[in-house]
């Protein structure tokens, strides 16, 4: 007689129940701790990656030279202007700090010897590597919350894990570990928060969203390109407020109204005031003038100890001669007694004047300008006259003693502008005196309007014709100009690079030459951070130039080409970022099947066939259609930027294309069959995965992929020789090597 079939009892149902309810998964509680497991060896596996050989080459490698440099300014207190906002860069400094680098070194130059030179850099990059090998457990455990296996854990996680690039780009001293392992952190809390959508408001809702919102501020505060996490994340938390709205979820207004407020508490207004106390921190550290003064006004730099500009500020007087500075190239003013050409090469004609042109790192008494009043002064009244902002003057060039002008004559390199010359002294006098009337246009019409050496930012308007002095660097003037840059008369009176300043005051012997310490001045930090936050935006609009490692975004999910880091010549090593080809064109293939099953779906349903269950086709649009969401929201705002990009900025999209293309592999070993389509006599259930082939697969794309890592390892690591043949065999596509001959 068979035993009977002993029933659990009834407390260790509750118990499991009230677990479950208690994790709010979909994952059985008693695999838990192989899940833990499994990610813990995965941790370790990417601590090795990445610490292996972390001490070579004990260089300056790549960015390393600006990222380096920045840790050094801070731990001098010294003020520096970079594009991107502070909290990476002051996760780098603190570790600097914390083992006693004291900043002297630079990283001037790629190449330059740490040894040589002390500088503690392995706990520099060990900071990078730690943080990039975080970003694996947080992916394994993304997947996890999810819902997905454990094979399909890890499998997204050894895409990110043996990738050749995360790997390369997180044990170096750079910003993008940082980011990349904020973006894990954000898509794993945000998902954490999800699957409190049963229990809203409770403590557990509120640590998961706010959670979310630290992660998220991260990210931002990192690189501005972390808005496209927020962009990832705000479709899914606009999607989930729409589903929220459904009047059979039966939320009242009021309470859909605190969901809706709430979100934007954790999600935005939280996040934000994290971003401000970075920068709050950023200038009570940096208090000492520094490389970074000549990006901000001159209220800000006046805040700075030691400026140079409270020392060099000087009131400009009548008759003074000065030197004249343009603001945005920080080239002088210059004339000489050369001419422009009677006709340029594009046959049109000029006034054949005198040159009018801006030079830099070019001091000679060509850049002298004297600066009188539009009407004299009385005799008596000569001496000591101010000039002040809105002041109509002339500037009467010294060497060659002439008046300059501008005139209705189309400047050399734009034939919309107005050319600038030099013209005698009777003429300037006379017949062609209005022509040589300028009106100072004050940049902040709030500052005091007294002219001032380096202090004051002005734009010379021409009265008559109603054009502004302007140079530019975007194409220098040809031989017959010296390749000097072009001063032209911009009919743009707006534009935001008209402006000048006066830089110095020559031969001066006066009072005004004497040095009277200045109390150094204080502005409400949302003054400092909104004028650092708009010229931060502007130069980064201004990274359009074209750079030998750039490269356009639809190379980039192929990995087509990559960026060299680092060579040296001596031993024939190099470092190379470069993608784990294998695992870059896997997701490439899995995201057009992705958008492949998609429209066969909509198409079948269209005509009432039904081949995917409810729960397969929630799966397919929702959790793997948010990793889609995600890898896209990553990667194609790139396409919108005129400013220079590179393959790294990739990563951050890479990461949400490994989750993703791992879940689609579930899916597509999955049994996703509606009833109708399944064979009555079936005794598996519908949902299971068919584990042998499924398994089996897994296997040999994990062995493909660790085989890509190993054989593209010695450009990642930089620390084996490469014969030419050898070279040669990772030369694929665009990718340009050294020592290829």
């Amino acid at each position: 007689m068979a035993p009977k079939q002993r029933l659990p009892a009834k407390s260790s149902v509750r118990d499991r129940s009230a677990k479950l309810a208690d994790t709010n998964s979909v994952i059985d509680p008693a695999m838990d701790k192989y899940y833990q497991l499994t990610s813990v060896v995965l941790t370790f596996l990417a601590l090795a990656t990445r610490f292996y050989f972390i001490w070579y080459p004990d260089e300056v490698v790549f960015d390393e030279v600006h990222f380096g440099k920045f840790a050094s300014y801070y731990l001098e207190r010294t003020y520096f202007f970079d594009l991107h906002p502070p909290f990476a860069k002051l996760l780098i400094a603190f570790v600097g700090y914390l083992v006693g680098f004291n900043g002297k070194f630079k990283f001037d130059n790629i190449g330059d010897s740490y040894i040589t030179n002390s500088v503690p850099y392995i706990p520099l990059r060990a900071l990078s590597a730690t943080l990039g090998a975080l970003t694996v457990p947080l992916i394994f455990n993304t997947m996890k919350e999810c819902g997905y296996s454990i094979p399909t854990c890890t499998f997204a996680a050894l895409l990110v894990l043996f990738d050749n690039a995360h790997v390369a780009e997180t044990r170096l001293i750079l910003l993008d570990a940082t980011l990349i392992v904020s973006v894990a952190a954000s898509v794993y809390c945000y998902v954490k928060f999800v699957k409190q959508r049963s229990q809203p408001f409770s403590r557990n809702w509120y640590k998961w969203l706010f959670l979310t919102g630290f992660s998220l501020s991260c990210v931002i505060s990192t690189k501005y390109v972390g808005v496209f996490t927020f962009a990832c994340i705000g479709v899914a938390v606009l999607w989930d407020l729409w589903e929220l709205l459904d009047i059979k979820k039966g939320l009242t207004i009021r309470i859909f109204a605190r969901h809706v407020v709430h979100r934007a508490i954790g999600l935005i207004f939280f996040p934000f005031m994290i971003y401000l106390g970075w920068f709050y921190i950023h200038f009570a550290i940096l208090t000492k003038s520094g490389p970074g003064d000549a990006f901000m006004s001159s209220d800000f730099q006046e805040t700075l100890g030691d400026s140079p500009l409270a020392r060099e500020a000087k009131e400009v007087q009548y008759h003074d001669i000065i030197t004249i500075k343009h603001r945005d190239t920080e080239c002088l003013l210059h004339s000489h007694n050369f001419h422009y050409p009677l006709r340029y090469d594009d046959g049109r004609i000029s006034s054949q004047g005198q040159q009018v042109t801006c030079v830099k790192d070019f001091e000679d008494e060509n850049n002298y300008w004297q600066i009188l009043p539009a009407l004299p002064y009385p005799d008596g009244q000569l001496q000591g006259q101010t000039v002040k902002q809105g002041d109509t003057i002339r500037l009467k060039h010294v060497a060659t003693n002439g008046y300059l002008l501008t005139h209705d004559v189309a400047s050399p390199l734009y034939p919309t502008n107005e050319e600038f010359t030099v013209i005698n002294i009777e003429e300037g006098e006379t017949t062609r005196f209005n022509d040589t009337l300028f009106r100072l246009d004050p940049f902040d019409k709030r500052k005091s309007d007294v002219l001032k050496t380096k202090a004051s930012v002005v734009k010379f308007f021409h009265v008559p014709t109603i054009v502004t002095m302007w140079t530019h660097d975007d194409q220098l003037l040809p031989e017959w100009g010296f390749n000097q840059q072009e001063v032209n008369g911009n009919k743009k009176v707006g534009d935001a690079d008209n402006y000048w300043t006066i830089d110095t005051i020559i031969g001066l012997s006066d009072k005004r030459a004497e040095y009277v310490p200045k109390e150094v001045k204080k502005l409400p930090f949302m003054t400092k951070w909104y004028e650092l936050q708009m010229t931060m935006f502007e130069q980064n609009n201004k990274l359009s130039s074209s750079h030998p490692f750039a490269s356009l975004p639809e190379s980039w999910p192929l990995s087509l080409s990559g960026v060299s880091f680092w060579t040296k010549a001596e031993t024939r090593e190099q470092i190379y970022f470069i993608g784990n080809l294998f695992g870059w064109w896997l997701e490439v293939g899995l995201l057009m099947t992705y958008l492949g099953i998609l429209l066969a779906d909509q198409v079948t349903r269209r005509r009432e066939i039904y081949v995917l269950n409810n729960k397969s086709r929630a799966r397919l649009y929702k959790s793997i259609g948010f990793f889609f969401c995600g890898w896209a929201t990553h990667y194609f705002p790139f396409f919108l930027m005129n400013r220079q990009r590179f393959l790294h900025h990739y990563l951050p999209a890479h990461l949400l294309a490994a989750m993703f293309s791992a879940a689609l592999l579930e899916f597509l070993f999955t049994d996703n069959r509606t009833e109708e389509f399944r064979d009555p006599k079936e005794t598996t259930k519908p949902g299971s995965i068919y584990w042998i082939p499924y398994i089996s697969v897994l296997v040999l794309l994990t062995a493909a992929l660790v085989s890509m890592f190993i054989f593209l390892a010695p450009l990642t690591y930089g620390n084996v020789s490469l014969s030419v043949p050898e070279v040669l065999q990772r030369q694929f596509f665009d990718i340009k090597l050294h020592f290829a001959k």
